[in-house]
């Protein structure tokens, strides 16, 4: 940047004096705090082709299934991951909680959760429905259940027997289910 030569610093002081802002500032910095007088660096002519503007992309990021509080260990191998991404694994039993209060969704969770366990089954959908859209008027009068399966699932009495959640393959589901994967049963 150049620095202004006096006539054209008295012109721009002549407008500031005239300018209104829009909204009131905030009052003056005290004096007793000095700022110390910033170095001005000479600039040298540029000789090379100037640098292309880096092109900046929104950062896309998978939507993520749920986030608990305190998530159920997630102890899944590499594999386990894959297949569940791809929709390859197909789950052994499903517990759709659409149309049911939150009351009856959580103990029908419990309830599920129990009768999978018992079962010996591994991989479980839960049908939760999808979540509000972000531009839907708020407050939502969706995806209550959805919201409260994390914490439903992290104080549950079946918490440690939950290896991992993670959001449903679209063949499954996708943003409206979740597959809850549960550990392998200990002993024989």
């Amino acid at each position: 940047m150049r620095r202004l030569y006096p006539d054209e610093s008295q012109a721009w002081g002549r407008v500031m004096a005239t300018v209104r802002p829009l909204r009131p500032t905030l009052p003056a910095p005290s004096p007793a705090i000095a700022k110390a007088p910033v170095p001005v660096v000479k600039q040298e002519p540029i000789t090379s082709k100037p640098a292309a503007r880096p092109v900046i992309r929104p950062l896309r990021q998978p939507p993520t299934a749920i986030t608990a509080k305190a998530p159920p260990q997630n102890n899944l191998d590499g594999s386990w991951d894959r297949r569940l991404s791809r929709g390859i694994v197909s789950p052994d039993s499903s517990i759709d909680l659409h149309g049911h209060t939150l009351a009856s969704a959580h103990s029908m969770l419990d309830a599920g959760l129990d009768r999978a366990i018992r079962r010996g089954d591994r991989v479980l959908l839960l049908v939760t429905g999808k979540p509000p859209r972000p531009e839907s008027e708020r407050p939502h009068a969706r995806g209550a259940i959805r919201a409260a399966v994390a914490d439903w699932l992290a104080a549950s009495r079946h918490a440690d027997a939950i290896a991992a959640v993670r959001g449903a393959h679209p063949r499954h589901g996708g943003l409206g289910a979740l597959y809850i994967v549960l550990r392998r049963p200990r002993g024989g």
